[in-house]
């Protein structure tokens, strides 16, 4: 939708195959999408576009994969992280709002990168959550996502470390993520960060990463854990160095 001119279209049908890829790897691990498929966007349409763009596909998403495990979400933890992530999150969009399209993408890079030894840092203290401490986990993350965008690599163990895996993971994960993404594309409406065009390349997007998603509930993943964990580790550095990068350049 609303191509706009000098622009080939074989960067379109590039994203989208990225984001079904990208939907697949979410699909079957809960987290990854945004990580793979926001510096395409950066690329194809600027910071600006791309991240409001990203909320919009990460509501079909997430709503993909509430439906597929709909019936293993834990709602009391879905409650405690939402009911302080959502107000947090709409904070934290208005305040990536403020920021110059250049420094959208040092601080999405560098948010990338410091996720890499965090993620191992929290994997070897083995710490277990409350449900307070989840409550006050949706205040710290909810506003991250708001400037960010992609927070899968800290939302995972932190509802894990609540005692939760595999469906009810992925499920209850997944339900709190969409709540938190409609939270921050209200906000980007309310402050007129959300034109049309926007929500249909959003959705359209986001389409790709439903099939992905799909997809990944039916792949039995035959890599052992310390590989994929390297490889989302790979992932997180392409797309920090990238976008530093460009936000550089």
């Amino acid at each position: 939708p609303n191509i706009q001119y000098g622009k080939p279209m074989t960067e379109y049908l590039l994203v989208l195959f990225i984001g079904v890829i990208s939907g697949v790897v979410s699909g079957v691990i809960g987290t990854g999408a945004s990580i793979m498929l926001l510096p395409a966007l950066v690329l194809c349409f600027g910071p600006k576009q791309a991240v409001p763009i990203m909320a919009v596909a990460a509501i079909v998403g997430n709503i993909s994969r509430v439906i597929l495990w709909r019936k293993d979400i834990h709602w009391k933890a879905f409650l405690a992280y939402s009911v302080t992530g959502v107000p947090a999150a709409a904070f934290g969009a208005q305040t990536l709002w403020s920021l110059k399209a250049t420094w959208i993408d040092i601080v999405l890079g560098t948010f990338f990168l410091l996720m890499i030894p965090y993620r191992h840092w929290a994997r070897s203290r083995n710490f277990t959550l409350s449900v307070w401490q989840l409550a006050v986990a949706g205040i710290l993350v909810g506003y991250l996502t708001g400037i960010v965008l992609s927070t899968g690599p800290l939302t995972i163990p932190i509802f894990s470390a609540y005692g939760l895996l595999k469906g009810p993971l992925l499920s209850t994960e997944a339900a709190a993520s969409f709540v938190i993404y409609l939270s921050k594309t209200i906000t980007f409406k309310a402050i007129g960060g959300l034109p049309l065009s926007v929500v249909l390349k959003g959705l359209v997007i986001g389409l790709s990463l439903a099939a992905g998603v799909s997809i990944g509930k039916f792949i039995t993943l035959k890599i052992s854990m310390t590989t994929f964990q390297r490889l989302l580790d790979f992932l997180m550095l392409l797309s920090g160095v990238s976008l530093i990068a460009g936000g550089f350049s």
